[in-house]
């Protein structure tokens, strides 16, 4: 069985997520942290957990998803893996965050990517992997049926979407990957997404008002 942590971090509330099974091998997606109160919450919480971090993995590039890469590739070794469509917003991440008022570290590069139907293992647990762009041209999310959930990202919130207004978003291409991607899952499946709440897929798929 799965095991999910999330923190909440950063001015943008992000949520950054740690993964494990029984073997204390996980993984990080999208480490939000961004100062060293921060940064010591998700040390803390590996060392107390005795876990051991096997992958830095994301689902999406944007600023406020990669602000603790360079922390994560400091403290362990590990440099992130992302869909190659995404890494125009790792190369401009200071900028981005100089926009935002934002004081960053620049992200390393990406060791690998990962593509749609790619295999995310830890320990003795998978995660699938679904291309699901709109919110950013390379965002994708993790699935696994079994423990029933799906690491999202920004593609789906609680009640919403994920902005389409922000450089390479396309709304039409983000509401055909919710609903050719995403609900055919099933709606039993939960949604664990980059900012907010979890939810659903049965829950979305009545009552979010941009997708009904």
């Amino acid at each position: 069985m799965i095991n999910i942590h999330y923190f909440t971090f950063g001015p943008f509330q992000e949520n950054t997520y740690v993964l494990w099974d029984e073997t204390k091998e996980c993984i990080i997606l999208d480490p939000g942290n961004n100062n060293t109160s921060e940064n010591k919450k998700l040390s803390d919480f590996i060392t107390e957990k005795q876990l051991i971090l096997k992958r830095l993995i994301l689902t999406h590039a944007h600023v406020d998803h990669i602000n603790g890469n360079k922390y994560v590739f400091d403290t362990y070794g590990l440099l992130p893996e992302v869909h190659k469509d995404d890494v125009y917003f790792i190369e401009k991440h200071l900028a981005t965050a100089t926009m935002y008022g934002i004081s960053v570290e620049q992200s390393p590069m990406p060791k690998a990517f990962i593509n749609e139907g790619d295999i995310i293992k830890f320990g003795n647990s998978t995660l699938n992997t679904l291309h699901t762009p709109g919110h950013s041209p390379g965002s994708i999310s993790f699935y696994n049926l079994e423990d029933k959930f799906i690491i999202g990202g920004d593609v789906l919130f609680y009640g919403s979407i994920g902005r389409t207004d922000l450089p390479l978003g396309h709304h039409e291409t983000l509401i055909k990957s919710i609903k050719e991607k995403l609900f055919p899952l099933g709606d039993y499946m939960k949604v664990y997404s980059g900012h907010g709440v979890p939810t659903s897929i049965g829950f979305e798929r009545t009552h979010n008002p941009f997708l009904i």
